[in-house]
Parts: structure tokens; sequence; C-alpha cells
């Protein structure tokens, strides 16, 4: 069957097709009555507004492209959660593709949503190079958990030195000197997290020790397996980083937080599972949607051009993974 269409529903109900196009914009122009009567009718016939056709005759989009690197990563489902509820509340709505942490299709991917004419662009963890953030930026757009030094980009932000530095604060304060940062590589913000490790390790007198790796599960694991000297403590990329930490430490015979104590980052739902329990710095995922939406939104609205840099405080969520380390 025929998709249904605008002229289906204006016949069932016996008006105009503008006044159901009315209707479907949300005019407050329509009476009840008729309103009551187009959505009664658009029910029956199965009808639903193309979004990107409706945008092309208005000349005015509703659609708000995301770019998503990871998918695999539960912290990101949790920002589109609050970005999404956000552009509803506003009358957007939103198109999301991936990237899967590739430079490369993480191009594509940015290719892919500008063809949709979106009227703003949000590009959660983006790896992607500047140049093609830069040539991308015909559109508003935003950054969540990456920096940026353009004027035509807004950014969304954790404080990762101050994360990474509340980690080291925590297991010092328990009595940790060896503790190891397993990093997230090139991925985005592993830098200041890094760097708020290895500041707070050299205030506090201590040695910092770097092991590369990524924001997964895998990288987790295989930079536990890869340490040779002894430590006390890791402080991970993110969760599930941290997952991988735990997997790893548990076939070498190693008990959380008894011999090791694991911190992670990001506070998904993943790490609030009572059969994981991990400590981890909180970054209020929601909130960065909302923020991101909302920035998103001002600049489509033309209500500013000044560049917004968003950063929120992250905190520390004490579980079960973290404790005093053993005597020796």
């Amino acid at each position: 069957m025929a998709r249904p269409t605008m002229e289906d529903v204006a016949a069932r109900a016996g008006v105009s097709r503008a006044l159901v196009s009315l209707v479907m914009r949300g005019s407050p122009k329509v009476s009840a009555a008729r309103r009551t009567a187009v959505l009664e009718a658009a029910a029956e016939l199965g009808y639903s507004p193309h979004a990107m056709a409706r945008s092309l005759a208005s000349r005015t989009s509703h659609v708000l492209g995301v770019m998503v690197s990871d998918l695999h990563n539960p912290f990101w489902a949790e920002v589109v959660d609050g970005l999404d509820g956000h552009a509803r509340a506003a009358g957007f709505e939103l198109v999301i593709n991936t990237g899967g942490r590739s430079p490369s299709r993480e191009q594509q991917a940015l290719r892919s949503l500008t063809s949709f004419r979106p009227a703003g662009i949000a590009l959660l963890g983006p790896v992607v190079a500047s140049s093609a953030i830069t040539a991308a930026a015909d559109v508003p757009l935003v950054l969540v958990s990456r920096s940026s030094r353009l004027s035509i980009v807004d950014t969304v932000n954790d404080d990762g030195r101050a994360g990474s530095a509340l980690a080291v604060d925590h297991l010092v304060a328990l009595g940790h000197r060896e503790i190891v940062h397993i990093d997230g590589g090139s991925g985005s913000q592993a830098a200041p997290r890094r760097a708020g490790y290895q500041v707070a390790m050299a205030r506090h007198g201590l040695t910092p020790r770097v092991a590369r790796g990524e924001y997964t599960e895998a990288a987790g694991a295989a930079a536990v397996r890869s340490l040779r000297s002894p430590f006390t403590a890791v402080l991970a990329a993110n969760d599930l980083n941290a997952v991988g930490v735990l997997s790893a430490l548990a076939e070498a015979g190693l008990r959380v937080p008894e011999d090791v104590s694991v911190v992670g980052y990001d506070n998904t739902w993943l790490a609030g599972l009572r059969h994981i329990g991990l400590t981890t710095i909180d970054q209020p995922r929601e909130e960065m949607g909302r923020l991101a939406a909302t920035a998103l939104i001002s600049r489509v609205r033309g209500e500013r051009t000044a560049a917004a840099r968003l950063v929120v405080q992250p905190t520390l969520v004490v579980r079960a993974t973290t404790g005093p380390p053993r005597t020796q």
C-alpha cells in the first residue's frame, strides 16, 4: 500500500490540506474540534509527517543530526536521552548515526547527516579531524566531550583534569602509592584526564604510570595484562575500560579491592550494577545532552553568535571496588 499523504488525511477528516499541515506543525490557530478530527483521521490511516519533506517545503528544518562516535558505550545513550528530551520539547526531531570511533567513518557519517539538511548537528565524542568539522560548519555544530577553538562551534565538556584528580586523591587517601592510569589513547578527552592524573600524582609526590589504552573493555584487559611492575590501584579510562580491568584482574587471581582497587570514569548504569559496584567519576550525562541541545537550538534560532564553552563539574562516586591496599 502507498504511504498515506496529507491529502488523504484531509479527505478523511473533511478539511483542507492546509489545515492538516497546521495541525501537524502544532499551530495554535486550529480549533480543538478540527484538531481532533485531523488527528483521528491520521491515526486511522497510519499517517505520520515526513520530517525531511516538511523541512524542504517550509525551507525551515526541524531536524537535528546526532553523530555518536561509539554506540557500544552506554555513556552516550544517556547523553542522547538528555539531548532528545530537550530537542523534542523545543519542536525538533533527531536523526542519529555512528562513526564507530574511526576518523574516516566519522567523516562519512558527518557527510551523511548533512544530506538530511538538518538545522544543526551534535557530534558526541568525535575523533574526526578538525578540518572535517570546519567543512561541516555551514550549519550550527556542538561537540560533546571534545574541545575546539573554532568560534563557529560550541562545546560541552566535563572538567577531565579535575575528575582524574578526584580519583587520585581518593586512592591516595586510602593509602595507595602505586597507582596506574590506563588512558583513552587518542580518544576524545583522554588528554585532559591523563594530564589531571599526572598532575595529581606529582602533587602527592608519586610517580605517574600511564598505560596506553582505549575507551573499550578489551583495551582495559589488555593494558592490565601488559603491566609488569607491582601496582595496587588502577584509574581506568572509562567505565567500559574498567570492566575489562576487573576481568583481567580476576583472571590473574587478584581480588578487588583487597589486592587491587579500581576506579572508572563516567558513572554509567554499568558502574551501578550490583555485581560490579564500580567506584567511578560521575559526568552528569543527561545534563550534558541537555546543554548540547540548548546550545544548538540557540544557534539555530539566531539567538547568539559567540561560541559557547560549557563545562560541567565531575564528582566522585564511591562503591565497592576501592579500599585500602593490603599490608605488604
